[in-house]
């Protein structure tokens, strides 16, 4: 065994994730279309959508084909005023249902693909049974925390701020630059917090599926395995959150533009809403997919693995998809007859 602590390389956790995608890629496009076709496709319209149900209360003289039919729903509710509040959570509960279904059934197939073992689409499906309460109450308890910081934070914020106006050493101006650079401070340091959490708790859905496990234990059990590997999820996250950042930024600004031109009339509407659905459905299904190896790679250098495979596949030799320089003691587990 290496005296050397193995580390975590990001290339080689992408290319494995890609590698079991491809070995089962007819599987993994039934899942994304599924659940996580409907889900880009939710995202990308949304912002659209309610434009539109806005530009129908505003101008409804400048509709075009779309407008008109929102606005014909408009006008034969009698609640007018609820109707994007009841599109907005109509919205949440769909998205959240089907992310959560295409978490346990991809997380799921990408951890047996991991093994050699057979991947089946019903499996996957049943999978679904068994993992989302579990998924759903560890998510519910991560926003509590994340939502509680903020609030935490936010009443320290406005605490010193009126601390330091009763006192009276000097009074704070909202529009000063003193004000501005505390607040600023503030949130840097709120951002700081969570995306350290988020970093932290980035494995917890797969733990859950993978373990059995729900509630605040995923949680604690993600952070255990991130240990020493904080750097790699780090770059993990960013990665991923880049890509997607740049996408809802682009597709904002396009909705903006579309629901006040003439292409909405056309079938540029139509590709402007399918290509980025399919991709986003495809950056999904990898973030997942990486999420999923990233698991296996750290209870590998936690040294977890290798009896594991050692219990599962006896007499057998079974040669573990790592990279020889990067996990150089658990490259392989031989168990002799």
């Amino acid at each position: 065994m290496s005296s050397t602590t193995p580390s975590l390389n990001l290339c080689t956790i992408i290319s494995e994730s890609k590698r079991i995608i491809k070995a089962h890629s007819r599987h993994f496009l039934a899942l994304s279309v599924l659940f996580l076709l409907p889900v880009s496709f939710s995202i990308t319209v949304y912002p659209t959508l309610q434009q539109l149900l806005l530009n129908c209360t505003q101008n409804p003289q400048s509709l075009s084909f779309l407008a008109q039919f929102t606005s014909t729903l408009h006008n034969n509710n009698n609640n007018n005023n609820n109707q994007p509040l009841f599109l907005a959570l109509a919205y949440v509960i769909f998205v959240s249902v089907f992310t959560l279904f295409a978490v346990g059934s991809i997380t799921y197939s990408v951890f047996h693909g991991f093994y050699g073992r057979p991947v089946k689409l019903l499996s996957a499906l049943r999978s679904i049974f068994t993992s989302f309460l579990p998924l759903l109450a560890t998510t519910i308890a991560s926003q509590i925390i994340m939502t509680g910081l903020v609030f935490v934070i936010a009443f320290f914020f406005l605490l010193v701020v009126k601390l330091v106006n009763s006192v009276g050493f000097t009074q704070f101006d909202y529009s000063s630059p003193y004000f501005k650079g505390f607040a600023l401070l503030v949130f840097v340091a709120l951002f700081l917090v969570l995306v350290n959490l988020q970093v932290n708790w980035n494995l917890a859905s797969v733990v859950v599926v993978v373990e059995s496990s729900w509630g605040l234990e995923p949680l604690k059990r993600s952070s255990s395995l991130i240990k020493g590997n904080k750097l790699v999820t780090l770059s993990f996250y960013l990665y991923y959150s880049f890509f997607t950042g740049i996408y809802f930024w682009s597709r904002t600004a396009l909705s903006m533009y579309l629901v006040n031109s003439d292409w909405l009339k056309n079938w540029g509407f139509v590709l402007h809403i399918m290509i980025p659905s399919t991709l986003l459905t495809l950056l999904f299904l990898h973030y997942m997919a990486v999420n999923t190896v990233m698991y296996m790679y750290c209870k590998a250098i936690h040294g977890e693995l290798a009896m594991e495979i050692a219990e599962e596949f006896a007499k057998e030799y079974v040669s573990l998809p790592f990279d020889d320089g990067k996990v150089p003691h658990l490259v392989s587990v031989s168990y002799a007859t």
